[in-house]
């Protein structure tokens, strides 16, 4: 883990160099700070003669005057390098927050489907938004402190034993009890299983929230207004929970620290005033001591506290990089398509795949579909047939046997070569919150006007867009919220006619339209899918009837394949399905003529 924030830390480290030189002025300026009050106390209010050649006849008055002027510019510069110091560090540690997130976030678009299966969004977005903060709270409130708290601690320590070596003795005397405390104390543990669990809990609120706006209309529909809000209240205060024990336990190794140090002060203090009685110190050398150990302990305070916020920050980042590290089980390929794209002759010989080891979903797959075929996949719900057509881009590799492009197997070619290859329209129909343009344009963001707007008059959509306000830089809204089902069903459709891809993948493109729109569209979609392989899910007779070859998917295995009228006469699994699915669909449609 250290190596890798090392690696966040490097292109930056002329910055964080820049950054020490301030620490180290400004260490030298803390050490210059009680100088002035030392002065004060020792040269003018009992009136000796300033030790320094050139000042040896000046008045009190003028002595005074020089030690304030003094302090007020220690101040001053002390002031704007620490506002530059604090602009340099913060700057920093955004930068490495950025970057980390730039890998993370691309990270988790690279991911397959399986990893995200197994990850809920509102953690993702946790890790994503709130744990890459942890970067910087490890270099720039971590481990920067502690190198400019050493800093000052060696400064302090070298003046301090030359003004009284004893005192100084007593004063590191705290130090190996506060070693022990970081190193040995069973807060130590403490603060980090109560660190990861306060994560864990965040993340879970996250979650909740993801899951549930979304659904708010499934939500009011069923009134369960009431019973989500106590659902999101347990959580939350779960988290509170979690949250006060983290920093409640802080708050414990922090006052443990500051009553040791108390102690140790109070002993200086004790002995160095009996000191100043016997003669060997003066007042103001015994104040200018107090002061310095002072700063001596914060600087010891500041490197504990330090300690306690890196123990937080190391499991946000561990979180992080669980997911950094994760492995893709999709593995990259090397070969490209041709300029001229694929011929488009598919094939599964084999294939068997499951989510979930023991629980297959496909069994022994044997299908070879010809270039330029229209085939309708048919079958109840759960039949296999997304499954099926998911292999094909490579969302998921199967477990056995192997599915091939041009006889070539899919895993031997670049995921980006392959995925354009193959436009898809899936269900339910997802449309971005942007412009209808910037939503057509997704996957051919250099498309001319004109092949815009052709691709939505093909999905019979151009009508609808000219009629909105601002036209084709409309923006539709959060998941599509201002367009109709049918609206947001026919854009899916414009974009994948932009995609112009030799393989099509239509899972039920007509479903959420009626029956005058959905003659539209499959006009539009007779002139796409020409010449294309074309695989359409199908649950309405329309696609069923047009169709080259309809196979029957049941249990996760092909039970039956040919045309509609073979089908029909073979009276097996489609004709029952015709029977007893598609023919009140048909007389519906009758019905509406």
């Amino acid at each position: 883990m250290i190596r890798a924030v090392r690696s966040y830390l490097r292109p930056y480290l002329p910055a964080f160099v820049f950054a020490l030189t301030q620490v180290v002025l400004i260490s030298a300026l803390e050490l210059l700070k009680p100088w002035p009050l030392k002065v004060i106390i020792d040269h003018v209010l009992t009136e000796t003669p300033v030790p320094w050649g050139f000042a040896q006849t000046w008045s009190p008055q003028s002595v005074l005057w020089l030690a304030c002027a003094s302090l007020v510019a220690i101040y001053l510069v002390l002031s704007g390098l620490r506002i530059l110091n604090d602009y340099t560090t913060i700057r920093i540690g955004q930068k490495m927050v950025n970057d980390l997130r730039r890998d993370l976030y691309s990270q988790i678009q690279r991911l397959s489907l399986s990893f995200h299966h197994r990850h809920q969004v509102g953690d993702l977005l946790y890790r994503l938004t709130s744990d890459t903060y942890a970067v910087q709270t490890i270099t720039m409130n971590g481990l920067f402190p502690v190198l400019c708290s050493l800093t000052l601690f060696v400064g302090m320590l070298l003046v301090m034993i030359r003004l009284d070596p004893l005192l100084t003795f007593l004063s590191l005397t705290v130090c190996p009890i506060l070693a022990v405390l970081v190193t040995l104390s069973p807060l130590r543990g403490w603060l980090v299983e109560s660190a990861t669990q306060m994560h864990q809990q965040k993340s879970s609120v996250y979650s909740l929230v993801q899951w549930a706006i979304p659904a708010i209309r499934v939500v009011q529909a069923f009134t369960k207004e009431e019973e989500e809000h106590r659902r999101f209240m347990a959580q939350s205060q779960k988290s509170l929970k979690a949250d006060l024990h983290f920093y409640l336990l802080e708050n414990l190794y922090s006052g443990t620290v500051s009553v040791i140090i108390a102690i140790g002060t109070a002993v200086v203090i004790w002995v160095g005033a009996r000191h100043v009685l016997a003669g060997t110190l003066t007042v103001g050398g015994l104040i200018v001591f107090v002061a310095y150990l002072t700063s001596l302990y914060g600087a010891i305070d500041s490197i504990s506290q330090a300690y306690g916020s890196i123990q937080g920050a190391k499991v946000s980042l561990q979180r992080v990089f669980e997911i950094m590290e994760e492995k893709n089980d999709l593995k990259e390929g090397s070969r490209i398509f041709s300029a001229g794209g694929a011929k488009g002759e598919v094939a599964w010989s084999g294939v068997s795949f499951q989510y979930v080891l023991g629980q297959p979903v496909l069994r022994h797959i044997d299908l070879h579909v010809q270039p330029g075929q229209k085939v309708a996949l048919v079958g109840q719900t759960g039949a296999g047939k997304s499954t099926l057509v998911s292999l094909l881009p490579r969302f998921y590799d199967p477990r056995s046997g192997r599915v091939t492009i041009d006889g070539i197997d899919v895993r031997e070619f670049e995921l980006k070569s392959l995925r354009r290859q193959i436009a898809m329209v899936l269900q339910p129909p997802l449309v971005f919150p942007l412009t209808i343009r910037e939503n057509i344009t997704y996957g051919r963001p250099e498309a001319t006007e004109e092949e815009v707007v052709n691709a939505a008059r093909l999905a019979r959509i151009h009508d609808s867009v000219v009629n909105f306000p601002q036209g084709y830089d409309t923006v539709v809204g959060e998941q599509g919220a201002t367009l109709s089902e049918g609206e947001k069903q026919r854009l899916t459709i414009a974009r994948a006619i932009l995609f112009n891809a030799p393989i099509l993948i239509l899972d039920e493109p007509t479903s959420s339209v009626d029956a005058e729109t959905e003659a539209l569209i499959m006009e539009g979609l007779q002139e796409l899918t020409a010449g294309r392989t074309t695989f359409i899910i199908a649950h309405r007779l329309s696609t069923v009837r047009q169709a080259d070859l309809i196979v029957v998917v049941r249990g996760g295995r092909i039970v039956e394949q040919g045309n509609f009228d073979t089908l029909m006469r073979s009276q097996g699994d489609f004709a029952k399905l015709y029977r007893t699915q598609f023919s009140a669909q048909e007389e519906k449609t009758r019905a509406l003529v």
